[in-house]
């Protein structure tokens, strides 16, 4: 049994590695010489060429980075360091819980001391190069801080449940652990509009005005009462526009960048507006916490079946079991059920994304600002606009803009 799981887990990596880069390589290549038609208004030779440019940077550093991460793992799983490490964390903790939280934190530290010299490139290279970066060094640091603080903290609240009700409570420890990490994915959105947005960016009211009264009557319009409308500071970090909703109830908000107030009309930020309301009217946001939840019900499940198979641990050279192993070690053979459930998580987004548009044109009744807001933030963010259907296939959440803009059009 040995030999099979090392046979899926290897094979998982390199047709992973294989897909991934294979899809990049034809996304790459799918640009075209003129500017596909009707984005002539935003895009001009010089700046099509640039989202070209842009494309093929972030492609190329993506395959070294990716190749770069392969290999780091083929030697992690060859070369046993996984068993050293838990040889490690067995001798310096008296539980299995401060075991494995031990063992996961080194793994993430170590994993993003490796990881900082790429972000650091994409950040202060690719990103500078073609103008969107606005992060400070010391930005850059705080934000890693930050992170890590945030990671000890909701990481154990995730954790903990997991390698205890495991532990304790053998085949039936899977569903305890998952419904209190229900609780938990619940919970965070209210946590994440007051406690961790504000750790990364300042929130100010929109002030009173022709967009705050539009947005207000709109709202009241579709009956979709808005706790707070906020502008973020995302010109700190970079020049790259969006919004988000986020919270439920009377912690709904909604977040617009400062670049996009900067760069759009009234007309098209409530399309925005009124776009997000729909995937709120839709019930995405319900119906993706659903699918996130049984997601994780799923994998907690299959696990129990090979949390104490020693098999898997022989394969990574670790002699004794644990939860905490196990997690790891699964997750890794359960990489082409995550691959699956990911390519059809991305469909059904796409498919969301098409109905929210859809419920902003039939709400505002104005269809050019939606296109224009589509063609413009396309523009400001140097989008590919003509990306490879294997690419969109595998990993977009978003439909290609043109075939939005063709959707809202009819």
């Amino acid at each position: 049994m040995e030999q099979t799981y090392y046979l899926i887990i290897m094979g998982a990596l390199l047709f992973e590695y294989a897909l991934s880069s294979v899809s990049a390589i034809l996304n790459m290549n799918s640009i075209t010489e003129e500017v596909p038609d009707g984005f002539q208004g935003f895009y001009d030779e010089e700046k099509y060429a640039s989202s070209q440019a842009y494309l093929r940077d972030k492609t190329r550093f993506g395959l070294f980075s990716g190749t770069f991460s392969l290999c780091i793992t083929l030697i992690v799983i060859h070369t046993g360091i996984f068993g050293i490490l838990d040889d490690f964390v067995r001798t310096n903790s008296t539980h299995s819980i401060t075991g494995g939280l031990m063992f996961f934190g080194i793994l993430f530290i170590v994993n993003d001391i490796i990881n900082i010299p790429f972000a650091i490139y994409g950040t202060f290279v690719i990103e500078e190069k073609y103008g969107f970066n606005k992060t400070t060094w010391r930005t850059f640091f705080s934000d890693k801080l930050k992170g890590y603080g945030l990671t000890i903290v909701l990481g154990s609240i995730v954790i903990v449940p997991i390698l205890y009700f495991f532990d304790a409570y053998g085949t039936n420890g899977w569903w305890i652990a998952w419904l209190l990490i229900t609780g938990f994915m619940i919970a965070i959105q209210p946590l994440f509009v007051h406690v961790i947005a504000p750790m990364f960016n300042k929130f100010e009211p929109l002030e009173e005005g022709e967009l705050r009264s539009s947005i207000e009557e709109f709202s009241t319009k579709v009956d979709f009462p808005i706790g707070r409308i906020d502008v973020m500071d995302g010109s700190r970090r970079s020049a790259h526009s969006n919004a988000y909703f986020s919270g439920f109830g009377k912690s709904r908000r909604i977040a617009l960048f400062d670049t996009l107030l900067e760069k759009h009309s009234t007309d098209e930020i409530v399309s925005v507006v009124a776009h997000e309301v729909g995937h709120y009217k839709k019930k995405h946001v319900i119906s993706g916490t659903i699918l996130g939840i049984l997601e994780t019900g799923l994998m907690l499940f299959i696990f129990n079946f090979f949390m104490k198979d020693h098999a898997l641990f022989d394969v990574f050279g670790v002699g004794q079991i644990s939860v905490y192993c196990g997690l790891v070690f699964f997750g890794m053979l359960y990489s082409p059920v995550s691959l699956v459930t990911s390519i059809c998580t991305t469909a059904l987004s796409r498919k969301n994304e098409f109905e929210a548009d859809a419920y902003a044109l039939e709400t505002t009744e104005k269809p050019e600002p939606l296109v224009s807001m589509l063609k413009g933030l396309a523009a400001s963010n140097l989008s590919h606009l003509t990306p490879h259907p294997m690419m969109v296939f595998l990993s977009y959440s978003h439909p290609p803009v043109s075939e939005r803009i063709a959707a809202v059009r009819g």
